[in-house]
Order: structure tokens, then C-alpha cells, then sequence
């Protein structure tokens, strides 16, 4: 189901002002999809013309995002994937590789789907989706149990092998080059698959004192973890055969200026780290061009209660909060400015992605927002910047 042109004020674009705003946007909601009727909204992932949504209830749903016409469509006639047997739980988080979709689930497994006939534009509903791996897959769990030095202590009594997740896997992310997928869960670990064979390639225990909620690729490829510990790590991988042998990657710097727990992550092409907290505050981070150190260059404050959620869509910050809104923030060392507060849902707001549009003038960029919300809603939200 969709409800198209659902705006604040009737249908009319809205201007928003803050204390902390030098610019305006114009923005307007166009729409709402309304298929996880049931479930709230729990990851968003956008792909091309393609929109996939996960749900608290283990499914995976389809839109096409190409238009608001075909939107409507695909939405009435979208594909639907779930998890096996329909038991797999919150889809915590979801990453497109060529033509395979990863999901991350809160039943501590990570899902793998092949994405069959892969056709852009009205066609999209006729595409087909096959299960096809379940991480960590069998024959590496096999191969992992007989040998006694692959078993480590999860609990008090009870013990694993190292190539298991034994919480929810909150958090997805792949290298550059799309060979290996990095994920993060509540059990405190930091693994690396091999993503042609599925197989697990390490796993860095206690990576952090509690839950990490978050993980993000930098275009040098450092991965960043973010944790309910209130730190910030920073990871590298070895490219030092020799020490290879001992472990593939290592920690760079611990960051430990949140004075919460850390929910969300976000990286701009500008080295700017961007990481949300149970605060309700934005930490803007900075990293010299030389690889260096790490430092907090601001601090983006409006939201009055935790921030879950985080998104960069070219020059525009997107934040998600418990507050049930998404704020926008226009971004750079020397600049900070709320452009935009986005209300309408009737919860708090999950998750985030976007694309910049072809506004047809120079004078303005055009964005579209996708924010998924415990309403179980996702809303559709157009956004007009001044570039002058």
C-alpha cells in the first residue's frame, strides 16, 4: 500500500527554523509505504531504482524508487523475502553486493539471497530472490567444532566456535573491492567474511566493552565501530605479511569523547566521521589528510532524544531519533546548520538512506529521504536545497 503527497501542512512545502540554521530547505513527505503492516521498520538499504526494507518480523520487502508512479506499483505488486521459515527475526541491517543481498538478523545469523533476473524499471516486481547461504555456513561450522582451539567461552558454562555470532548482528559493511563483508554484533565481536565463499576469516573477540550497534568502511578502507561503551574504534588491516600470520587486522584508536552510548555511524567523502548517541547528540570527527589523528571539530545539537540512525546523501547529514523525527544537517569543516526538521512519524524514526535528484535547475539540489520508523512506516521525503 502507498499513500502518496502526505504532507505537514496540506500538501504545501514547509520551511524550517532554527537557532543553529544559516540556510532554509523546502521539503514535503510524497509519499508513505505502509507494507510491514505488522512490524516496525528496522534497516533500509537503496540500490539503484531499488528500495529494500527490513522489518522486526525477519522480512525483506521490494519497491522500486525509480518514480512515484512506478513506486506505487511495485508496491502493490512488490516481491517479498523472508527469513527461513519466517523465524529470523529483526532485519538489523541489509548491503547489496553486484547481485547478492546480505541481511543481518537478530537471530545471531547473517543471510545471504541471489538476486535473479536483475531488471531496472517497471519490470522490478518480476525479479526473483534466492536463499542461498546462512552465515556461518554449515561446512565452516563443521570444520570449526572438531578442532578444540576453535572454541571460545561465551558465557560462563557454555562455549562456541569462533566463527558463530551468539547475539543479534546489528551491523553490515563491505570493502571496497566487495571481497570481504565486516559485521558487528551485540556479543561484542568484529568478523570478516570472505564473500565468494561465505566463510569466515576472523573474529576479533571483545572488540568493545558492550553491544556495538554500529560499523563503517572509510574510503581507505579503516573500519569504524561504534559501541553502547561510548567508544569509537578504529580498525586496519595488515598488510604486513609477517604480522598477517598473527592477525589480519589491528586496532588503530580508541575515540572516547561520547559521553553515551553510540548508535549510528556515518561517513562523508570530506574525512568527516559522523556518529550518533543515546543523547541525543552528533559527534562531528575530522581526520588529517595524512591518516592521522582523529579529532572532534563539532557537535550537532536539536534532537531531544537518542539518535538511532545516520545517513550521508552526497552533502546532506540525515539523522533519525527516538524524538520521531529526521533532522538535516548541510555539513563541512566550516560549516554546520540544521536545514531541515522532518515530522510526521508516529514513532521513532529506525533508520535512513537517500539519493540525490536531478532537480532540473542549477539553483537548488534535489534529494529524496527514506525514513523508517517504529510506526512501521516508511516515508518518502523531497528535499529542495539552494545552491546559491
Amino acid at each position: 500500500m502507498i499513500r502518496c503527497h502526505e504532507t505537514q501542512e496540506e500538501g504545501d512545502w514547509s520551511h524550517e527554523d532554527h537557532q543553529i540554521s544559516i540556510s532554509q530547505a523546502l521539503h514535503q513527505c510524497i509519499a508513505t509505504l505502509v507494507g510491514h503492516t505488522s512490524s516496525y521498520i528496522s534497516s533500509l538499504t537503496l540500490a539503484g531504482k531499488r528500495l529494500y526494507t527490513g522489518s522486526n518480523d525477519g522480512v525483506v520487502r521490494l519497491w522500486n524508487a525509480s518514480t512515484l508512479e512506478t513506486l506505487a506499483e511495485a508496491t502493490s505488486n512488490g516481491d517479498v523475502i523472508t527469513g527461513e521459515r519466517g523465524d529470523g527475526g529483526a532485519v538489523k541491517s541489509l548491503v547489496i553486493l553486484a547481485d547478492k543481498l546480505f541481511t543481518a538478523h537478530q537471530d545471531q545469523k547473517i543471510r545471504v539471497w541471489k538476486i535473479n533476473d536483475v531488471v531496472v524499471g517497471a519490470e522490478a516486481s518480476n525479479k526473483k530472490y534466492m536463499h542461498i547461504a546462512t552465515m556461518p555456513t554449515m561446512s565452516d561450522r563443521l570444520a570449526k567444532c572438531l578442532m578444540p582451539n576453535n572454541q571460545v567461552q561465551i558465557r560462563r558454562h557454555k562455549k562456541a566456535s569462533w566463527v558463530h555470532h551468539v547475539d543479534a548482528v546489528s551491523g553490515l559493511a563491505l570493502s571496497r573491492d566487495g571481497t570481504l563483508l565486516y559485521s558487528v554484533s551485540w556479543d561484542r565481536t568484529l568478523k570478516i567474511w570472505r564473500t565468494t565463499d561465505f566463510k569466515c576469516l576472523e573474529s576479533i573477540t571483545n572488540a568493545h566493552d558492550d553491544a556495538i550497534n554500529a560499523v563503517e568502511l572509510s574510503e581507505n578502507g579503516d573500519i569504524y565501530t561504534g559501541s553502547s561503551d561510548r567508544k569509537i574504534k578504529v580498525w586496519r588491516k595488515n598488510l604486513d605479511e609477517e604480522k598477517k600470520k598473527r592477525k589480519n587486522h589491528y586496532l588503530v584508536a580508541t575515540l572516547s569523547d561520547h559521553d553515551s552510548g553510540i548508535n549510528a555511524l556515518a561517513l562523508s567523502s570530506y574525512n568527516l566521521l559522523y556518529s550518533g548517541g543515546s543523547d541525543g547528540s552528533i559527534l562531528v570527527w575530522e581526520r588529517n589528510d595524512e591518516g592521522g589523528d582523529i579529532a572532534v571539530i563539532g557537535v550537532l545539537r536539536g534532537h531531544m532524544e537518542s539518535v538511532l540512525c545516520l545517513a550521508v546523501v552526497s552533502d546532506i547529514v540525515c539523522s533519525g531519533s527516538a524524538d520521531k523525527t529526521v533532522r538535516l544537517w548541510k555539513c563541512s569543516s566550516t560549516d554546520y546548520s540544521c536545514l531541515a526538521v522532518l515530522e510526521g512519524h508516529g514513532g521513532p524514526v529506525k533508520c535512513l538512506t537517500g539519493a540525490i535528484r536531478d532537480s532540473g535547475t542549477q539553483s537548488e539540489a534535489s534529494y529524496h529521504i527514506y525514513s523508517g520508523g517504529l510506526d512501521s512506516q516508511v516515508k518518502v521525503w523531497q528535499i529542495l536545497v539552494p545552491t546559491l
